[in-house]
């Protein structure tokens, strides 16, 4: 059972996530009339504190003027444990779609949820330094900061995670005699809300892309008559088989955001009720003539835009609905049918029995 061989790099893309929101700290020294006289980056690196203070009280090499640098920050993750508030059932699936092959669908059990720990170590010689590096990370942990994780590359996955504050201390290390070198340690403590996933399973369902729903008169289905049926199918946005290539339609003017005649070089292939798209916004043909159409602009929602003499016209037709990609904008053609009957649509066959 444990053999299938899996990796979606969860854990340690949670890890890398963790480290990118602190690799952009900085520090500015002032003289006394508040003018800078130099700033730095504050390096980070991945390491327990004990590594960094360990180099910090080496003798310095021969070969090398300095020991170590400060300020300076660390993180390491220092734990993780099963979250039990965030269960939800073990047998539930969901389905996602095959991002190398967007015709097939994936089954992915629902993730288990895990905190993972981390600390951040920040190492400063002046307690200034480490107060500006506190200030530039408090104010985003209230006490929580979510970061978007795509956590299985595979089916396009992506969480927020919370990323929660939930301590803070220092120490002041500044032992042994006058030449010891001071350490000043500020310790914040976090938690990071994530998922892991099992295996991705195969399966042969398809994409859903139609859904249909019929409606009785009674709750009793054994004497009540069929009285509706809603379908609902996925409509495009856009234009996916570049029409416009073959049939030549363009418009002959500069059209405006408030223009509703449209001047055109050809308008066989349009009909009444078509809808057009023209460049990105969709429009939809009230009426035509011979080298003239009336529309509606904005239509579906697009936004009212300018466009040049010569653009394309492209018609959104059921030849575009079919094409319509995973992850793709898209309406809904809607249509309703009135019956007075007690037949049954059986699913397998396709039709009414």
């Amino acid at each position: 059972m444990l053999g299938n061989y899996y990796y979606h790099q969860i854990v340690r893309k949670t890890l890398v996530s963790f480290g990118t929101l602190f690799n952009d700290i900085w520090v500015r020294h002032t003289d006394a009339n508040d003018g800078s006289v130099g700033e730095m980056k504050v390096p980070l690196a991945y390491g327990p504190s004990q590594k960094f203070l360990a180099r910090l009280e080496q003798q310095p090499e021969l070969n090398r003027a300095t020991q170590i640098t400060l300020p300076r920050m660390s993180f390491e993750m220092n734990n993780i444990s099963y979250d039990p508030t965030r269960k939800v059932s073990v047998t539930q699936t969901f389905k996602a779609v095959d991002e190398s092959d967007g015709s097939k669908v994936k089954k992915v059990f629902m993730p288990v949820p895990y905190n993972i720990g981390f600390e951040l170590n920040i190492m400063c010689k002046l307690n200034d330094d480490a107060l500006q590096i506190i200030e530039q990370i408090l104010p985003y942990f209230q006490p929580s900061f979510n970061i978007s994780v795509e956590l299985i590359d595979s089916i396009g996955e992506k969480r927020d995670i919370p990323i929660v504050l939930d301590s803070m201390n220092f120490v002041d290390d500044y032992e042994g005699d006058f030449s010891t070198r001071r350490a000043l340690i500020y310790t914040l403590q976090f938690t990071a809300k994530t998922y892991l996933f099992g295996r991705i399973a195969e399966t042969t369902d398809g994409i859903i892309r139609k859904v249909q729903v019929d409606y009785y008169g009674d709750t009793n289905l054994q004497t009540a008559n069929r009285e509706l049926r809603y379908v609902a199918t996925p409509r495009a946005q856009k234009d996916y088989d570049a029409d416009a290539d073959t049939t030549g339609a363009v418009i002959n003017e500069t059209l405006t955001t408030s223009e509703t005649l449209v001047d055109v070089n050809d308008t066989s292939a349009f009909a009444v009720g078509n809808r057009i798209i023209i460049d990105s916004e969709i429009m939809r043909i009230n009426k035509k003539t011979s080298n003239q159409i009336t529309v509606t602009r904005g239509y579906s929602r697009t936004i009212k835009s300018e466009h040049i003499k010569g653009s394309k016209i492209n018609v959104l037709s059921t030849a575009d609905d079919v094409l319509i990609a995973p992850g793709d904008d898209f309406g809904f053609n809607e249509t309703s049918s009135f019956f007075q009957d007690n037949a049954d649509f059986s699913p397998t066959r396709q039709s009414d029995i």
